[in-house]
């Protein structure tokens, strides 16, 4: 197997190799790479006769084998992409080129959302054959979205306050391609010479509340802040499309769980929290001063209380309530624990 880092450090060297297996849950890194091989590895004059695009669904493994045996036309190679190949029937059937791949093609097989099956005789032989570069892309945990955030802002030049990437990652998801694009947006819209992203531009460009969202929430429960958690349990009732009751349960959820965790934590300096609980460094402070508020027997009752409302929300034991009366019902618990 090669990183995303290998292959595109070769590839902007253009050294080229004959196949290109991507694959694996999160696509966003195999599009990159499928797209700067797209983009750069044949000029705009040489595509015409040379870059064959075919996608899995509408192909198949023979008409795969027939653009790849080709030889280019006036130029040195030729590109043929295969996108979508999860939906390719056959696909073992490519074995045979891929243990002798003609030099002068380079074969990009783009296998989407998924891993291709270990047991095929396929997989055991990109497994073992240098030649070929075979990359599999895992899905980022949700903890490891801030430091991906963090990176990919580095790397163009920018950054972004710790708030803000942890908000991001709440919003919008594990979805690389949707953050990039997001980033991206952002990036476009700073003034000029502003380098950092605070929770600001977010509210003003993405339309996430700085002010009313579930970091604000956890913030208000854990300072048992009575007015200022009822403010956004407001917000959020008036807004439920944005503020959906599961997606607020299952946030409040995770924090208590990190409360709970720090509370039985021998190692209490901000390094070993900040791993434990995995989250940064600069978020330690909030949950000491919350364990100070809840003792470890407070929380137990919290993660109890998450638990009997994330059923209510879903209409177990529930016939009646709303949403928005039940999230002001969850919170008042939590606020009033004795």
């Amino acid at each position: 197997m090669m990183t995303f880092e290998q292959i595109m450090t070769e590839l902007k060297k253009k050294q080229y190799r004959p196949v290109y297996f991507l694959m694996g849950k999160e696509p966003y890194y195999a599009d990159v790479i499928v797209d700067y091989i797209a983009e750069n590895v044949l000029t705009e004059s040489e595509k015409t006769f040379n870059q064959t695009v075919l996608y899995g669904k509408d192909t198949t493994v023979y008409a795969i084998l027939d653009a790849s045996r080709r030889f280019p036309m006036m130029t040195e190679r030729q590109v043929v992409i295969v996108k979508e190949a999860q939906n390719l029937k056959e696909i073992d059937k490519l074995q045979s080129y891929i243990e002798k791949p003609l030099q002068s093609t380079v074969l990009v097989i783009n296998y989407k959302y998924d891993t291709i099956d270990k047991r095929l005789k396929l997989y055991k032989t990109l497994d073992k054959l240098k030649e070929i570069a075979v990359f599999e892309s895992k899905k980022l945990y949700d903890n490891q979205v801030p430091a991906w955030i963090n990176s990919y802002l580095t790397e163009r030049g920018y950054t972004v306050v710790p708030a803000a990437a942890a908000l991001l990652t709440e919003y919008l998801g594990s979805e690389l391609s949707k953050l990039a694009n997001e980033l991206n947006k952002l990036i476009i819209t700073l003034p000029v010479n502003e380098k950092k992203i605070t929770l600001e531009h977010i509210e003003e460009n993405i339309g996430i509340s700085k002010d009313y969202n579930v970091f604000e929430l956890q913030k208000a429960l854990g300072e048992r802040n009575v007015l200022k958690a009822n403010r956004i349990v407001d917000y959020f009732i008036r807004n439920p499309k944005d503020n959906p009751m599961v997606v607020v349960v299952s946030s409040v959820f995770s924090y208590f769980v990190k409360i709970l965790t720090y509370h039985y934590l021998s190692d209490k300096s901000q390094a070993a929290v900040a791993s434990a609980l995995k989250v940064n460094p600069f978020f330690v402070r909030d949950y000491e001063a919350t364990a100070r508020k809840y003792t470890a027997s407070n929380v137990t009752q919290i993660i109890s209380i998450l638990r009997e409302y994330d059923l209510k929300s879903k209409g177990v034991g529930n016939s009646s309530a709303t949403q928005g009366d039940l999230m002001r019902e969850m919170v008042f618990k939590i606020l009033h624990l004795r």
